[in-house]
């Protein structure tokens, strides 16, 4: 399959690791800085792909079948519709995009032009996600009385100069967005997707040259009766603590953590058809970084996909619940009251000057 990068920055390494596991056929790799594409061509033997600053360009000259979007995240949303126009399968790096007006373009466009879009919530294929998901699948939790996804970790300002983007409104978001959003997801997704009503808050604590918060904290109600809590942070000293998520039922209670929710903690439940100690040695990973292993198996989801002419393990419309759940924290955090889900338009750039 005929693939093609856009955008070389910090999270590049992985998608190139994931595709070339994948056996893909590197036809184009492109960012506007030369810097980062000398360095991965080097770094990852990519320096007989052709090189492009313009990703259209790249798009009309080779013809890619499948390309990855890892740009900032406030370019997302137009260069998927260019893809798209061009034929293309995508895999977006989270968010899908800032707006859910965007979100929703890019899954209408991919309609009509009949490619498939993965959104990169690649925890979603760790071993202990997939564990636990296969625990609440065949109903051994019970009845789902609430979950709760906490990540404290630290992004100082070294990580935001290196990146002018970063933490802004119009092209990042604040910890919710960026850091937080692949256990949001989790969260969402386990607890039912349905989404009654959320209540948030959200500040800037420790963050003075960034827009958006660096904390976060928010209560949902599911339509099904379960509640959740989100606790999302950059502010930690002096480094990451822990990306967590618990889920209790009537029937049993599950706590993941580590790194990047990669390691069952707590494994209980009342059918006692495990040992707890085995489970968690059985499906825990250990990931040089917060990224995790996921990438590789969610490409390898996405090309049989396309071939397959069956929709992503994590399509469009998953990220796009993810961001819609951001931004509902957002927005009530701003009104300071409850927000009603489903969300009518929402974006980024409607909290500008929400914290001076």
């Amino acid at each position: 399959m005929r693939y093609a990068l856009i955008g070389c920055g910090r999270i590049s390494p992985n998608h190139i690791a994931a595709a070339k596991s994948n056996n893909l056929d590197f036809v184009g790799i492109c960012d506007t800085d030369d810097k980062m594409l000398y360095d991965k061509a080097v770094k990852f033997d990519l320096k007989d792909v052709p090189q492009y600053h313009d990703y259209r360009q790249m798009l009309d000259r080779e013809r890619p079948e499948l390309v990855a979007i890892a740009t900032e995240s406030g370019s997302h949303a137009a260069i998927a519709l260019d893809c798209i126009a061009a034929s293309c399968n995508l895999i977006i790096e989270k968010p899908i995009a800032l707006s859910l007006a965007d979100a929703d373009a890019i899954i209408e466009a991919s309609r009509k032009k009949g490619v498939k879009v993965c959104v990169s919530h690649q925890n979603r294929f760790n071993k202990s996600v997939q564990k636990i998901r296969e625990a609440l699948e065949k109903n051994r939790f019970g009845r789902m009385f609430y979950g709760a996804a906490h990540v404290r970790w630290c992004r100082d300002w070294a990580y935001y100069s290196r990146a002018k983007w970063r933490g802004t409104w119009a092209q990042d978001g604040g910890a919710l967005m960026n850091q937080c959003i692949h256990n949001i997801d989790l969260l969402r997704w386990m607890m039912g997707d349905g989404v009654d009503e959320v209540v948030g808050m959200t500040d800037r604590l420790n963050h003075p040259y960034i827009e958006a918060e660096d904390f976060g904290v928010a209560l949902i109600k599911f339509k099904n009766g379960a509640y959740g809590v989100v606790e999302g942070t950059t502010d930690l000293y002096p480094k990451n603590l822990e990306e967590t998520l618990y889920l209790f039922g009537e029937k049993g209670t599950v706590k993941a953590g580590g790194q990047s929710v990669n390691r069952i903690e707590e494994w209980r439940f009342s059918d006692a058809l495990d040992i707890p100690g085995e489970v968690a040695a059985q499906f825990a990973e250990d990931p040089p970084n917060v990224y995790g292993y996921g990438h590789r198996p969610l490409y390898a989801d996405m090309v049989e996909a396309v071939g397959a002419g069956r929709e992503p393990y994590v399509d469009a419309w998953a990220g796009r619940r993810a961001l819609e759940l951001v931004l509902a924290i957002y927005k009530s955090a701003a009104q300071g009251q409850a927000v009603k889900l489903p969300l009518g338009g929402c974006a980024t750039v409607d909290f500008a000057g929400r914290f001076g």
